[in-house]
């Protein structure tokens, strides 16, 4: 595995050659080694090395969720023995598929996180409190843990929810950064204040937020980073983007300005509906090259997830690619009256009303054969007054409106983190697939 820590702030041409080197390695090796290229590859009479520059990927054909889940044996590159640990995807878009790792993919998973914290301006020295799980075959909570060992920090593994446990540890430990769904940051500061916690003037400074977007689509912030900031105006909050498939992460620094890309580890292409390089600034899919990694490296992984990038030098003098929210995912889109719709459009609207404790988003098909929306709200009020409220503050925003369904707010609690998922489940397909 080839890395260069200072990578970031050289030029974007050193990016683009060091890149190169490494994909030529990547390529050489799925030839070798990945029963799923070997055979793409031959079917396709494609020879890899026709592919001199970044340039030259498009030649390649793209690798989606729906090959590896039919597949999956096929991309491991290294005989059984050589696996370290298993994971799996979270399931969002489909049935979860395993992803394998072997001893080196773990040091290049310390690594990646190691350069993640330090992007958030984490240092050796800091004591960094986990708010997420660490077990469940989830990669992340392992990264986490790996990268901050790997940076000479230490970890507080308390895992997710209870407030109790939480601010105990805050206050006798004494963590500077925690690894957190924002939106648990409200709890924890609603426990606070019940409890007569002064959160404001503990040793909690960053948070490192995963699972739930803290920026609109033009970095400003959205209704939940702004709640977050009215209680909690000191905490520094930012954002991450990462995926399984990937392995790597991506991490906002402390101008807050979009997730900075760490092009060691991964080449990254944002696509239109014809695969083709979309202009600067426009809105595309998320396509991953992974490099230096040995179990079950991807070539051209189409993540589903969309958004825009940002490749003008930034403040902080990372040259790197930085990337916007994920607008959505592909396969939540809605198309409902008319008007094309993602989760996220949705969320920002609830999360701007008050009253609302909990809600969960459920599309159908409905018996015309198009996309029904039905959102589930946990709240005290519960009216017909205040359904009208809720849903004129769609029709102002987004011009349309969803059905609403008032739920008992601790049912609804169980429905959207079972104790089965990693994530907080608040989008529900339940369309009919042809």
């Amino acid at each position: 595995m080839k890395t260069d820590p200072s990578i970031q702030f050289k030029t974007r041409k050193e990016i683009k050659n060091f890149q190169e080197e490494s994909l030529l390695e990547t390529l050489n090796y799925v030839s070798n080694n990945s029963p799923y290229y070997k055979r793409v590859f031959k079917e396709r009479g494609i020879d890899v090395q026709m592919v001199k520059k970044l340039e030259d990927l498009k030649l390649l054909p793209t690798t989606c969720k729906a090959d590896i889940q039919l597949y999956n044996n096929d991309f491991l590159c290294v005989p059984r023995n050589k696996v370290i640990d298993y994971v799996t995807t979270s399931g969002t878009l489909g049935e979860p598929v395993t992803f394998m790792l072997t001893e080196m993919d773990l040091k290049r998973l310390a690594y990646n996180e190691k350069m993640s914290f330090t992007t958030a301006g984490c240092a050796e020295g800091d004591v960094i409190q986990l708010m997420t799980t660490i077990d469940r075959r989830f990669m992340a909570g392992l990264a986490y843990f790996l990268g901050a060992k790997e940076m000479g920090a230490g970890i507080i593994r308390v895992g997710n929810g209870i407030p109790e446990l939480q601010w105990s540890s805050i206050r006798s430990i004494m963590p500077s950064t925690c690894i957190v769904v924002p939106s648990f940051l409200i709890k924890l500061a609603e426990f606070a204040e019940k409890n007569n916690i002064d959160y404001c003037n503990t040793t909690l400074k960053r948070a490192i937020c995963i699972g739930e977007p803290l920026r609109e689509i033009d970095l400003s912030d959205n209704t939940l980073t702004s709640k977050i900031r009215q209680k909690w105006p000191e905490l520094s909050l930012h954002s991450t983007y990462a995926s399984t498939e990937m392995q790597s992460s991506f991490t906002e620094c402390e101008h807050l300005c979009g997730v900075h890309h760490q092009p060691d580890l991964i080449i990254i292409e944002i696509l239109d509906e014809e695969e083709r390089e979309t202009s600067p600034g426009e809105i595309g899919e998320l396509v991953i090259t992974t490099l230096g990694v040995e179990g079950m490296p991807l070539i051209r992984f189409k993540t589903g997830d969309l958004c825009r990038a940002y490749n003008e030098k930034c403040k902080c003098g990372r040259n790197t690619t930085r990337l916007s929210p994920i607008v959505g995912r592909k396969g939540q889109m809605i198309k409902y009256k008319g008007t094309t719709l993602y989760p996220s459009a949705l969320y920002d609207i609830l999360d701007n009303i008050d009253g609302i404790i909990n809600y969960q988003v459920q599309v159908y098909t409905n018996s015309l054969g198009t996309d029904g929306i039905l959102i589930k709200i946990g709240s005290a009020i519960a009216s017909d007054s205040y359904e009208k409220m809720i849903k004129e503050h769609f029709r102002a925003k987004i011009r349309v409106a969803p059905d609403i369904s008032f739920e008992p707010v601790e049912l609804l609690a169980k429905a959207i983190l079972p104790i089965t998922s990693r994530k907080p489940v608040k989008f529900v397909d339940m369309r009919e697939t042809v």
